[in-house]
């Protein structure tokens, strides 16, 4: 059988307008449940739905029982020791981000696993601080916190200058964050138990990127500062990080040389390590923990050569052995860290979600957004209250837990194993630690992030407003600072999303011969537009704020507007009366003609001052058929209108609004009035409903104007005109004739006095 057969279909249907359609086709019948049969449904309890909303809450009773312990028991075994000694080190690094002390990064790093085994959905990502969050919750510490609280005159070698009280403002730094953390808890605990987990919808992928970069720039900095070990101010709000960048410049002569190239070492072994773990990622059994082992050479070398006594450097100190008793919040401070916690917990939620669907994707399994926000509500109400500061996630840990062949949270529970050891007996043994190597490694885990850079150039050639959302909210996240710069990057996000619907795309459709397919006539070759009939799609929902976008669409695409042309048009016909009556046109049998002798006063300006346009025609001396594209007695200047239909593809408006529905009403009378008739096609039933509701139809406008699909309209029209006949033979047409001298009376058709009545109100609201 030819191939052909199968590449071409025929169908033979009727014409459907909407009625027609409705007549043939009978819709189901939706009764809409009661609000006792839905309150019914939704508190009805049996023990299978007890099951599920228990096994949807601790998603650890429906994975675990089905846990393959000889398959799976070693891989989460290496992986969980792999991740673990990543997460101490990582942990002890982002605690400088957070502003407190190192030794709580390592609680940090431990306490939030343990809550999300039980309540994450995921199988993969590995809890704990993230260097774009624990910056967010610095710099709401140091605001909150800052040295000039704690300053004290101290004597040192007989002179005395004035110092900080360290352990005062640490501890109280510890408090704030851990303050945080809780309060970050509730809002995620809130947000997920209101199933408000598609917020995180309105953080597109540019908006993120942007944030994400101009966030590991201001950690960039932030650790540069530790590199060099320079003195700086601690700043907060708007031009912050240019202020710190200003201060390390002018304290760059006090660089401490030690601290400088054991970060510069540092940096470049772990970045060349780790792109050659990368390259050979496929032949490694798994990645070089290459952070762990510069971190034992540099903390034996500090401790070796007494670096802080000799140097100067700044090492790591102290590190508190096993577990500090929980505390409660400071409730006093909630009211003033309440919106940085809110935009906290929202980044924290994204970018635990974003990284988790990536692996479940990968993996083959669902992620619940909505329980994501109650586990991690819940990780960090719990974490607060030992202390620690804000969890979600960390890319370099999610990548290592999955690819040395994590397959569960067991994995995360055996990485907190390992954290619990350096908690309890490895800590103390990490105090010579130089924090320039922790910065350094901070820094080295930055890479990933400033590569999202190179998207901007693919964005531009994409898509620009993404593009110029990625760059603005980079930007504002720089200058402002992450809070403000976050929630000036939504606002510009969504202010792109009203500019492109406010104006859509517009187009006039032709159609492709022998086809019911309909495109563009600008881009499309060979595209036919049905003679006499205008087709325009608008590919937007339409509302107040782009429904003058679709007049003005309308009016370049028919080449004339509506009302215009209708005053114009009233305006010739009062001329006309007027030579009527004054007798320099006579009325024949075949039309209406000049005195050769008379003046003709039709002429006048485009414009006339003195008289009204929006008058109608009112008089019962004469009802008049005029060809108003022919050439009239008068000189008055009238659009041409060389259509008889106008077609609304309406396939692509998935919404209109009160205002909108009033104004296509108004635009359908106004193109009625001028003889043109206006049809729509494609529409779904929801757009219908929306129209009638709004009070669309009435006396002049019925349902059969709506069609199932453009080609159902152009079909109809033209088979409307086919039967049309050419000339009214009622009414008279005009001509001027100007070389004829020879008067001739002015004959009225005659017509009852009631009828005449009924068209000069028809006349009236046609001029109204």
């Amino acid at each position: 059988m030819d191939n052909l057969e199968y590449n071409r279909y025929l169908v033979a249907r009727s014409i459907y307008s909407e009625p027609t359609f409705q007549e043939e086709n009978e819709k189901k019948e939706v009764v809409p449940k009661t609000l006792r049969e839905r309150l019914q449904k939704t508190c009805s309890c049996s023990s299978k739905k007890a099951l599920g909303i228990t096994k949807s809450l601790f998603p650890v009773l429906d994975w675990l029982p089905k846990y393959r312990i000889k398959e799976w028991i070693v891989n989460d075994i290496i992986s969980g020791v792999s991740t673990g000694l990543v997460a101490t080190l990582q942990g002890l690094a982002f605690a400088l981000l957070a502003a407190v002390p190192v030794g709580y990064g390592l609680y940090s790093s431990f306490f939030p696993i343990l809550t999300y085994f039980f309540l994450g959905t995921s199988k993969h990502i590995s809890v704990g601080p993230f260097p774009v969050v624990s910056l967010m919750v610095g710099s709401v510490v140091l605001s909150m916190v800052p040295d000039d609280k704690y300053l004290m005159h101290g004597n040192s070698t007989g002179l005395n200058k004035t110092v900080v009280d360290i352990a005062t403002r640490d501890a109280e730094r510890v408090m704030v964050s851990g303050t945080l953390c809780f309060l970050v808890g509730i809002l995620q605990l809130v947000l997920g138990a209101l199933q408000i987990g598609f917020i995180v919808r309105y953080l597109a992928d540019p908006l993120v990127g942007g944030f994400t970069t101009a966030a590991a720039f201001q950690v960039f900095v932030s650790q540069v500062k530790i590199v060099l070990n320079v003195p700086t101010k601690n700043y907060n709000g708007i031009l912050s990080i240019i202020y710190t960048i200003i201060d390390i410049f002018a304290n760059i002569g006090k660089t401490n040389i030690a601290d400088l190239i054991a970060g510069l070492l540092t940096f470049i072994i772990c970045v060349v390590v780790k792109e050659i773990s990368d390259r050979y990622k496929h032949k490694l059994p798994m990645p070089i923990p290459i952070e762990v082992i510069v971190t034992i050479v540099a903390t034996g070398i500090s401790y070796g050569a007494d670096l802080e006594g000799k140097y100067n450097a700044g090492i790591v100190k102290t590190i508190p052995t096993g577990f500090i008793p929980p505390v409660s919040p400071n409730v006093g401070l909630f009211s003033e860290m309440i919106g940085s916690a809110f935009s906290i917990g929202i980044v924290a939620y994204a970018v635990a979600v974003s990284v988790a669907k990536v692996y479940a994707s990968k993996h083959n399994y669902a992620i619940n957004g909505n329980q994501e926000f109650i586990a991690f509500g819940v990780s960090n109400v719990f974490s607060g209250a030992f202390s620690c500061f804000v969890a979600t996630t960390a890319l370099s840990r999610t990548a290592i837990q999955e690819s040395t062949g994590g397959k569960t949270q067991v994995a995360g529970l055996i990485s907190a194993l390992i954290v619990l050891i350096a908690i309890v007996a490895l800590g103390k043994l990490l105090e010579p630690l130089q924090k320039s190597v922790l910065a350094a490694i901070v820094i080295a885990n930055l890479k990933g992030m400033f590569w999202q850079v190179l998207d901007v150039p693919r964005l531009w050639r994409q898509n620009k407003f993404d593009s110029l959302i990625w760059v603005f909210t980079c930007a504002a996240s720089i200058i402002l600072g992450l809070d403000l710069g976050l929630l000036a990057g939504l606002i510009f996000g969504l202010l792109t999303v009203v500019l492109r619907v406010q104006f859509p795309s517009c187009a006039s459709l032709g159609n492709i011969p022998g086809t019911d397919i309909y495109k563009s006539v600008k881009e499309y070759k060979n595209i036919v537009e049905p003679e006499g009939v205008k087709i325009l799609r608008f590919s937007s929902p339409i509302f107040y704020g782009n429904i003058d976008g679709l007049k003005n669409c309308l009016k370049s695409a028919v080449g004339f507007d509506a009302v215009r042309v209708f005053n114009k048009r009233n305006k010739a016909l009062r001329k006309i009366q007027k030579l009527i009556k004054k007798g320099q046109l006579k009325a024949t049998k075949n039309g209406i003609i000049s005195d050769s002798g008379a003046i003709n006063e039709g002429f006048e300006p485009d414009e006339d001052p003195e008289e009204p346009e929006d008058l109608g025609v009112q008089s019962k001396e004469v009802e008049i058929q005029v060809d108003w594209n022919s050439e009239l007695p008068i000189k008055v200047s009238i659009p041409k209108v060389s259509i008889h239909s106008v077609i609304f593809d309406f396939g692509a408006v998935t919404f209109l609004d009160v205002v909108a529905v009033r104004s296509i009403k108004v635009i359908v009378k106004e193109f009625q009035r001028i003889d043109v008739n206006v049809f729509f096609g494609g529409q779904e039933d929801n757009i219908l409903k929306k129209m009638k509701a709004c009070g669309f139809f009435d006396d002049t406008i019925k349902e059969d104007i709506f069609f199932l699909t453009v080609h159902d309209a152009v079909l109809f029209i033209q088979s409307q005109n086919m039967f049309k006949d050419l000339q009214d033979p009622i009414f008279e047409k005009i001509s001027l004739m100007q070389e004829s001298k020879e008067l001739l009376e002015f004959t009225e058709i005659e017509q009852p006095d009631n009828e005449l009545d009924v068209q000069e109100e028809a006349m009236r609201r046609l001029a109204s």
